[in-house]
């Protein structure tokens, strides 16, 4: 029984080992086809997207933070050609969240439910509109999970967006192999 075990054991490892060389190697791979000028790109347009939206916040007390412009820097810096990542669909789908979030707050309160309300909705009607872009379900999320009012929609949100999508349209530009927008 014992024997058993054993072989089987190492049965098992032998297929990580398998599964991890592989991963390993894509891994590799998938860095040595990075371009180091596209990597430089994404972390300098994330750096002045972000960086503007903080040194506001932090310098002339303008708030501007909002959790959700963290995913969309992802999105405009590092993976500018995806639909999701265009202009309307920042702006777009960060405004319909944060309005459909305030609105769902201020009828029915915060509560689990009304979370999940909110969300749902803004994921419905950015689809419909033809705005996804998946950190807005985050700005509704925080809409009502922080109990905002329709400023909220103005200042951050929209001022915010603006700035992360207007400093891609820049970073995006200077680069050769970028196309922004899409």
């Amino acid at each position: 029984m014992l024997e058993k075990d054993l072989s089987l054991t190492n049965s098992s490892k032998n297929t990580f080992n398998k599964l991890y060389n592989t991963m390993i190697s894509k891994l590799e791979i998938n860095i040595i086809n990075t371009k180091l000028l596209d990597l430089f790109w994404s972390f300098l347009g994330a750096f002045l997207g972000i960086g503007a939206i903080t040194y506001l916040t932090y310098t002339h007390n303008i708030t501007l933070l909002a959790p959700s412009f963290g995913a969309s820097a992802v999105l405009i810096y590092g993976a500018c050609e995806v639909p999701m990542a265009q202009p309307k669909n920042v702006i777009g789908g960060h405004l319909i969240s944060a309005l459909v979030g305030v609105i769902v707050y201020q009828l029915f309160g915060l509560n689990w439910l009304t979370i999940t309300l909110a969300v749902s909705l803004a994921i419905t009607l950015m689809l419909s509109t033809n705005t996804a872009h998946p950190p807005g379900g985050a700005t509704a999320f925080i809409a009502v999970y922080t109990e905002q009012n329709f400023a909220f929609i103005f200042k951050p949100i929209l001022i915010g967006a603006l700035i992360l999508v207007l400093i891609g349209l820049l970073t995006n530009y200077i680069s050769e192999d970028r196309k922004y927008p899409n």
